[in-house]
C-alpha cells in the first residue's frame, strides 16, 4: 500500500476528508453552502479548534453571539468552546475548507519534523 491517498473533490457540496484519504490526526471538510443558506445549527466543539479557510464567496460566521464577516482569503481560527454557525451571504455562495485538530496538540511543525 502507497504512504499517500489521494482523492478529487470537484463538484460536491460537503466531503469530510478523514475516512476519504484516511486521515488520523485532523479532520478536513470541503464545504459549499448556496446563497442564502446556512449550517442549519449552532454548535461547539469538546477538544477541537477549528480553522476556517475561505477559498470563494462571501459569508458571515455567528461565533458566541458576533457576527464576524467573511470573504475569500480569509482565515478564522475558532476556539473549541465557541458556538458557532456558518451563513453564505444573501446573494454569494461561499466556498471554504475546515480543518479540525485537538486544541493544544501541536509538538511539531514544518522544520522541526521534517526529516532530511
Amino acid at each position: 500500500m502507497a504512504n499517500y491517498q489521494k482523492m478529487n473533490v470537484s463538484g460536491t457540496e460537503r466531503v469530510e476528508l478523514h475516512d476519504k484519504i484516511g486521515l488520523t490526526g485532523a479532520e478536513i471538510s470541503v464545504n459549499v453552502l448556496p446563497a442564502g443558506a446556512c449550517v442549519p445549527f449552532v454548535h461547539a466543539h469538546k477538544q477541537n479548534e477549528e480553522v476556517y479557510i475561505i477559498l470563494e464567496g462571501r459569508g458571515r460566521m455567528v461565533l458566541d453571539g458576533e457576527s464576524v464577516e467573511l470573504s475569500a482569503n480569509d482565515y478564522l481560527r475558532v476556539s473549541p468552546a465557541a458556538k458557532r454557525q456558518i451563513f453564505a451571504a444573501a446573494d454569494s455562495a461561499i466556498k471554504y475548507i475546515c480543518i479540525q485538530t485537538k486544541a493544544g496538540s501541536l509538538e511539531n511543525y514544518t522544520a522541526t519534523d521534517g526529516i532530511m
